[in-house]
């Protein structure tokens, strides 16, 4: 309670600088991230009052009868209105509305119409991205998290390795299911989304959907994946090769793997994130593979697997303590394959934390490559 009390204080100095009285929130991620409710139908109303303890007597969580018993346990000081209608029904229950705020980044056109209608005064404004800049930055638990989430990944990868589940003959989808079952035996709710395990020719497709397609001595193979611990995600990709290497293969390795390196060390407070974006893909377009280097280097992760802040060229964030990134440069080959490297990483002080731990070699350590 005291976590999520501590957010709320924090998105209301936000408020009070955008000029809002109250904030509607709808999306059920960040009614999550302010209130720890996870039901799967709800609605927050926030205050902007400077007195906070007054603010907080009347922060109001909405939810249907589904779940009074849910949110009478997950968000205990909170008062619950229990209505079908969430959104509506808060604004309706406002004594002196104000300037409302509302996530019109998650807002439909006809639920915009609903809330306008239920607001008997005051003025329904656009305030998107509010809660979500809180989120870009971790707290300590948020933190612990996602390290769990990592570790999970970490452990399925190491026991898919120790079983030589990765051998010629398996498909790329038996690889990906075992991924997903060794995940969930080692503590996860689930996938952090649907693996990708791309094998040979498929490797050189980023976002390839695992087939029946069998792995071959001589692969690369792709595999892009992540652990669902406490609602937050972990993110990580490794590209091993089924057999030995061939001297292409190894040198396309070291070329990402020299990016990725330089992308998580530019991972510093105050570095513009498209910066660092451009730090590992100098890389690659000084070794003359720019055009196929054809997506952004990174993205924030948390609660959401792609959230803010973003790490691309056209990005425009500035890196913070706490933040939590990942880092994921790729070569893609048409026809041939691709190299990708990614791990999910925390922003310090001190420069960036790596909570993915898995190595990145190419060939793995407990497989004799003779």
């Amino acid at each position: 309670m005291e976590q999520h009390a501590r957010r709320r204080a924090a998105l209301r100095v936000l408020l009070r600088e955008a000029g809002l009285d109250v904030l509607l929130v709808t999306d059920l991620v960040n009614v999550r991230y302010l209130s720890g409710f996870t039901g799967s139908n709800a609605a927050l109303l926030v205050h902007a009052d400077d007195d906070a303890a007054h603010a907080e007597d009347r922060t109001m969580l909405a939810t249907d009868g589904r779940y009074t018993t849910q949110a009478a346990a997950q968000a205990p000081d909170l008062s619950v209105l229990v209505e079908r209608s969430c959104g509506p029904a808060l604004l309706g229950a406002l004594a002196a509305p104000g300037a409302v705020g509302f996530d019109s980044a998650h807002v439909t056109v006809d639920g915009h119409a609903d809330l306008l209608a239920a607001l008997a005064a005051g003025e329904l404004r656009r305030a998107p991205g509010l809660v979500e800049t809180l989120r870009a930055v971790k707290d300590a638990g948020e933190v612990d998290a996602l390290r769990q989430a990592c570790g999970v990944a970490d452990a399925a990868l190491a026991g898919m390795v120790a079983a030589d589940g990765l051998r010629a003959g398996r498909t790329e989808r038996e690889v990906a299911r075992d991924l997903e079952e060794r995940m969930r035996e080692a503590g996860a709710e689930g996938p952090s989304f649907e693996t990708i395990v791309a094998a040979g020719a498929n490797a050189a497709i980023p976002h390839h959907r695992p087939t029946d397609a069998p792995l071959a001595d001589g692969d690369l193979l792709t595999m892009d994946f992540g652990a669902l611990v406490d609602g937050y995600h972990s993110d990580m990709t490794r590209t091993l090769v089924v057999g030995t290497p061939a001297d292409w293969q190894r040198d396309l390795h070291a070329l990402v793997a020299e990016a990725a390196a330089a992308g998580r060390a530019a991972l510093v407070p105050g570095t513009a994130t498209r910066d660092v974006d451009a730090a590992a893909r100098d890389v690659i377009t000084a070794a003359g593979f720019g055009e196929q280097f054809v997506h952004g280097l990174g993205h924030g992760v948390g609660l959401v697997i792609h959230e803010a802040p973003a790490v691309s060229a056209t990005a425009t964030a500035t890196l913070e303590a706490g933040m939590t990134v990942t880092v994921e440069p790729g070569v893609y080959l048409a026809g041939r394959g691709g190299v990708r490297i990614e791990d999910t990483l925390v922003v310090t002080d001190g420069g960036a934390v790596p909570l993915t731990q898995s190595p990145r070699d190419l060939v793995p350590e407990s497989r004799d490559e003779t």
